[in-house]
């Protein structure tokens, strides 16, 4: 797969739609190649759906958790409205994520989207019970990697496998981490100025709209398997889970991206227990929650910007090492400016992320391309899940600042082996690939 060239963004596999609007063509990546990414008019479509989404998630999360508490009084109920956005992920991103390749992406990114507005549209109803609430939570979080995946596997159509691509997976991230900051405030201003369900209204509105750009803005390509795998949905699933997981290469890659991430969200699910512990207020307790995520939007915004893909590249193994040994700091209880600096730099730890973009698009195979990308959101939301449970597991037997400096030293040393693997598996996968 060509990795420093592009192809025409949207160029269909049939001749069949041409009532569907005309893409334009990719230009070449210049220097501070984020404008030339915006320049696709498809990418520009895909980027605002993925905006109202994404604000209409954090939003519907934050008023359902309110809303679960007002009906209930229960905290733990509470809090188990704002887990079931992680656990399904994995059911979903196993048991359907053969609907990424099988179906037309333009389709299954309209229907997810639909869907959602239908579950949400439901927990607005007065009468709507609280096992409801919370059933229709699952629903939501299962089908949010087929949908992930799928719009992944669909960037490659529209940017191609080169460096606009990656540049395109950056953009997305950047906003994601944009609109925790912005989503929860602006779920804060919207409780504030309506009910729980008449903010988590709101958000059907967020998700209908993204329906209609994905519809009316990307173009109608058939589905990645041709429409004609045999078997059942489920049978695919699997097949194309053993098929990811049974590579070598891909496996190795797949790990990448999800080991720091098991590591690295100790200190944020711990950051309450650490600011109560240090003797400091809400003000610290909010820069502490922030920043983590100011360190990873500067730090991909420079990668992208002032950095090649060779440069990139170079990067990934040791930035991906590097970047938990800053939470190795807590073990030395340090106050809050210090702790936000470490924070910081733990963020920008995750620039390697978009160096391994290439390469996991490189070494996965076009047929796979959706069920891989499922599989990898999957992967990454249940880890963190898995990596925020068992910090508050350690928390209860361990001091606060013990557990996040040795998530740090422990998921440092973890990487730094998996990043050896990794380089020694790439090597011997390019050599083969020139024979």
């Amino acid at each position: 797969m060509p990795s420093d060239t592009t192809t025409p963004a949207g160029t269909p596999r049939d001749e069949s739609t041409a009532d569907v609007p005309t893409t334009d063509s990719v230009p070449r990546p210049r220097a501070g190649g984020y404008r030339a990414v915006f320049a696709v008019r498809e990418f520009r479509a895909v980027f605002a759906a993925h905006l109202l989404s994404l604000l209409g998630v954090v939003v519907s999360e934050l008023a359902l958790t309110v809303l679960v508490y007002d009906l209930t009084g229960s905290p733990l109920l509470s809090a188990l409205t704002f887990a079931l956005g992680f656990l399904p992920y994995i059911v979903g991103g196993t048991l359907f994520a053969g609907v990424a390749d099988r179906y037309p992406a333009r389709r299954v990114l309209v229907t997810c989207d639909l869907i959602c507005a239908g579950c949400v549209a439901v927990m607005v109803l007065p009468g709507t019970p609280v096992g409801l609430l919370l059933a229709l939570r699952c629903l939501v979080a299962a089908v949010a990697p087929v949908f992930t995946g799928t719009r992944t596997a669909a960037l490659t159509d529209i940017l191609g496998e080169g460096p606009l691509y990656v540049l395109g997976r950056s953009l997305l991230r950047l906003v994601s981490q944009s609109a925790l900051l912005i989503g929860f405030g602006a779920g804060g201003m919207l409780l504030a100025a309506l009910s729980p369900r008449g903010a988590i209204t709101v958000t059907v509105v967020t998700f209908l709209c993204s329906a209609a750009l994905l519809r009316l803005g990307t173009r109608a390509r058939p589905g990645r398997s041709g429409g004609d795998a045999g078997g059942t949905l489920l049978k695919e699933s699997l097949a194309g889970t053993r098929a990811v997981l049974g590579n070598r290469e891909i496996r190795g890659l797949l790990l990448l991206f999800w080991v720091p991430a098991f590591f690295v969200v100790a200190p944020e699910a711990l950051a309450a227990p650490y600011a109560d512990a240090i003797g400091v207020g809400p003000a610290a307790l909010g820069l502490m929650m922030c920043a983590m995520a100011v360190g990873h939007i500067g730090a991909e915004v420079y990668a992208g910007t002032a950095l090649g893909p060779r440069a990139r590249s170079r990067i990934v193994l040791p930035v991906a090492v590097a970047g938990l040994l800053p939470l190795v700091l807590y073990a030395f209880r340090p106050g809050t400016a210090a702790t936000v600096a470490a924070l910081v730099l733990a963020g920008a730890g995750a620039a390697y992320i978009i160096g391994l973009d290439q390469w996991f698009v490189e070494a996965v195979p076009e047929h796979l391309r959706g069920r891989a990308m499922t599989l990898l959101t999957a992967g990454l939301m249940t880890v963190q899940g898995l990596g925020m449970a068992l910090a508050g597991l350690a928390a209860e037997f361990f001091p606060v600042h013990r557990v996040v400096a040795a998530s740090g030293a422990v998921g440092a040393v973890t990487t730094l082996l998996l990043a050896v693997e990794v380089r020694r598996t790439r090597v011997r996968y390019r050599s083969a690939r020139r024979v």
